[in-house]
């Protein structure tokens, strides 16, 4: 007796693009991360409209009340429109006291690491105009 509009847990985290896969939203539900009213869920139970689930990682906590059902992974403006994010104020507080691992240079985030080609060409010409002054 399956209703039309029925879709399991990990597939609506999946669609409303919590988790960029539904093995990862699968994994997290089974770790634990994910929880309904305070109690562990299991992957396949039914996500129901007005529902309040609890997300939490290491870097990330929040909470989300279901305003709409979807199964399918749409794009992220549309996405947004199925939940409501109602996270506490000490969930907000703890998601902007993580220090970034990396810096936003207008198109994307860059890694810190090694430096490009053109980050090397241009710390040897500052230094190199060190040297010409000398």
């Amino acid at each position: 007796m399956k209703q039309e509009n029925s879709v399991r847990i990990d597939a609506y985290l999946w669609a409303i693009r919590l988790y960029k896969t539904r093995t990862q939203a699968a994994k997290a539900i089974a770790d634990g991360k994910v929880k309904l009213n305070g109690d562990n869920v299991k992957p396949s139970r039914i996500v129901h409209i007005g529902e309040v689930y609890g997300l939490r990682s290491s870097e990330k906590r929040m909470t989300i009340q279901v305003s709409g059902i979807i199964n399918k992974r749409v794009k992220y403006a549309e996405a947004i429109l199925n939940y409501f994010d109602v996270s506490t104020d000490e969930d907000k507080l703890f998601n902007t006291n993580k220090q970034e691992s990396s810096f936003y240079f207008g198109k994307g985030y860059e890694k810190v690491g090694r430096p490009t080609k053109k980050n090397a060409r241009d710390l040897n010409d500052f230094f190199s105009a060190d040297d010409d002054t000398e």
